[in-house]
This record gives structure tokens, C-alpha cells and sequence, in this order.
């Protein structure tokens, strides 16, 4: 109790501190005059020339994130964070709160499509070997310029709920692109929007 204490003080006197410097996300400059400001806020800035502008900052429902040879749309509300694997692996990672995932992992050094089965297995075995099951088929997506890529389609089961996984490649001889995504059953009335958009706006540029 005492730890828990001490823990909840120290938490209200940064809650405090954070109130008392009112940081702002972003800082919006306009013709050299700057100010901060967060999304969805009005305020006035005061331009070289002593003339007073009013300035609002709203976000976009969605944003384009692009990789090096790739890009897709998602959710502004979200961030790709990026992560270096090794081995000419990179992994960039979209999630949302509620354990909705977009992955996409880019190799620079071989083609990652017959890895398909292996990161399905990796992605489920924990919750496989506490007793959910597994069923995959076979499965491809279309891209808008054309291009097919190939790969599997997985639900996991437990005795109260079930999450679907895609996993899809494209690849070269020695370079390629896999991608995945996660969404649990409780959750597509408020997160199929945001795995409907990946699908619809990927672009390979291999």
C-alpha cells in the first residue's frame, strides 16, 4: 500500500507539472511567427507586421505512411513505429489500442513469401497451446495496380472469442515484403475500417 502510494504522488505531482507547463503536440509557424498548439485548437498568432491572425489545427481521419518500398493509409489517431530486425529486416508496426495490428516486414535480402506458415505459427502458438484452435486457408489479395500477393488466412479461437489474421507477401529473388494484420471478432464494428483501408491503399514499389 505504501508503494502504491508513493506511486499515485508521484504520478499526481507530473500530472501537475505537465498542467502547469501546458505543452502543446505540435508548433504551427507562419511567415516566421510560431505558436503552439494542439489538434482540434484555436488561437491567435501574431504575424511580423503586428497583424493578428486567428489559426485552427484540425487532423485528417486518416495519413499515408511510406516505407521504402511501400506505402499504405491509416488512422492519423495512430503511429507506425519502426523497427530494425537484423539481418536486413525491417518491421514497421501499426496498433491500435484495442490489439488491432497492421505489420508490414520489409527483407533486404531474400523473399519472405514462403515465411507465410512460420510468422502465422509465431503470431498463435501461445494461445494454440492453451487450448484455442486453429483453422487456415489459402488466400490472395489484389492490389489496385494489379499485383497478387499470396499467403494465408487464420482464425484462433478460444472458448469466449476469436481474432483473424491475413498473411500476404510479395517478393523478388533477393528482396520482398510481408504483411499482416490482426483483428479480433469483439472489435470490427470500430476497427474493420482501419484493416479495410490498409488492403485498399497498399502500394508495392518493388
Amino acid at each position: 500500500m505504501r508503494f502504491a502510494a508513493a506511486a499515485l504522488t508521484t504520478a499526481m505531482l507530473c500530472f501537475g507539472l505537465a498542467r502547469a507547463e501546458d505543452l502543446k503536440a505540435f508548433k504551427l509557424t507562419i511567415d516566421g511567427a510560431a505558436v503552439d498548439i494542439d489538434p482540434g485548437e484555436d488561437t491567435s498568432v501574431t504575424l511580423p507586421g503586428g497583424k493578428t491572425a486567428k489559426v485552427r489545427l484540425e487532423r485528417n481521419d486518416f495519413a499515408t505512411f511510406s516505407g521504402g518500398t511501400f506505402s499504405f493509409v491509416h488512422p492519423s489517431g495512430i503511429s507506425v513505429t519502426k523497427t530494425d530486425l537484423g539481418d536486413s529486416i525491417t518491421q514497421y508496426l501499426a496498433a491500435s489500442a484495442l490489439g488491432t495490428i497492421v505489420v508490414v516486414q520489409e527483407y533486404g535480402k531474400m523473399n519472405p513469401v514462403s515465411l507465410n506458415q512460420l510468422m502465422l505459427q509465431e503470431m498463435t502458438k501461445e494461445s494454440v497451446q492453451a487450448g484455442a484452435t486453429l483453422k487456415q486457408e489459402p488466400t490472395t489479395r489484389k492490389l489496385a495496380d494489379g499485383r497478387q500477393l499470396t499467403g494465408i488466412k487464420a482464425t484462433v479461437k478460444t472458448r469466449t472469442d476469436k481474432a483473424d489474421f491475413e498473411i500476404v507477401g510479395f517478393g523478388l529473388a533477393d528482396q520482398g515484403l510481408l504483411f499482416i494484420t490482426r483483428i479480433g471478432d469483439q472489435d470490427t464494428a470500430t476497427e474493420q475500417p482501419m484493416i479495410d483501408k490498409f488492403w485498399e491503399t497498399l502500394k508495392v514499389k518493388l
